[in-house]
């Protein structure tokens, strides 16, 4: 069994709880992914070394910031809007115990995979189901969430239209970002307006031993969202929410 002592470094310098168990529930996750993915493409980076920094650390960095806001031992609930493999909900889930996660994907493989890795590391609170952004938006978990993170590959003015509606006025979205996260949210910042959400803070940082920058861009709601948004399936991402 691998020990993640990066990860593990990671969470000491930012007052992260980590320790044998959570090592166990990580090195299952990644067996599971890397086993799966020889059937079924569900990521490009399976080696243990590379997964660790590329996945693990990326997607524990939010655990820092809701730590900060919300407290270590909060009993916040958690959404993970199209998160594929199961990133960032799986690696925050298992370093936030406390905390109560759904893990919503389109396709029904991956929701599979994530119950999968659920039951193998007997992790508790968390939820996987299948379901569309915008379907989920109109459902009865709109506004239910305090946070929702994504670490989907969307315009910052597509993926506030999915993401905003789901928490509660008050609530945060943390979007995972790389490259120029300044241009979009010029462009986002028209929709930003309509769903009511505002940009509270942008923390850019850089995976350890490489040059990758990453960003979270950080969003408070501070208006309920208009009950026509999210727009039906598909409307979304064909006709983003920009100033004409």
């Amino acid at each position: 069994m691998k020990q993640f002592l990066k990860l593990a470094e990671f969470c000491k310098n930012n007052n992260i709880a980590y320790d044998a168990e959570k090592d166990r529930q990580f090195n299952i996750f990644c067996d599971l992914l890397e086993e799966k993915n020889r059937v079924m493409n569900l990521t490009g980076v399976t080696d243990h070394d590379e997964a660790e920094i590329i996945h693990f650390i990326d997607s524990v960095e939010a655990a820092a910031v809701i730590n900060e806001l919300y407290g270590k031992d909060t009993n916040i609930k958690v959404l993970d809007i199209g998160t594929g493999a199961g990133f960032p909900g799986i690696p925050l889930k298992i370093v936030m115990p406390h905390a109560e996660f759904v893990l919503a994907d389109a396709l029904n493989k991956r929701i599979n995979f994530i119950n999968e890795v659920i039951s193998a590391a007997n992790l508790e609170n968390i939820t996987a189901i299948q379901g569309r952004a915008e379907e989920i938006g109109q459902s009865g978990m709109r506004e239910s969430f305090d946070i929702c993170v994504s670490r989907a590959v969307a315009d910052t003015s597509v993926l506030l239209e999915y993401v905003l509606p789901t928490v509660k006025k008050g609530g945060l979205c943390i979007l995972y970002k790389s490259g120029d996260y300044r241009k979009e949210l010029e462009t986002a910042a028209y929709a930003l307006d309509v769903l009511g959400g505002t940009l509270e803070d942008v923390k850019e940082f850089c995976l350890p031993e490489s040059d990758i920058g990453r960003s979270l861009v950080i969003i408070r709601k501070i208006n309920d969202t208009p009950l026509k948004y999210p727009r039906r399936p598909g409307k979304p991402s064909k006709s983003p929410l920009i100033m004409k």
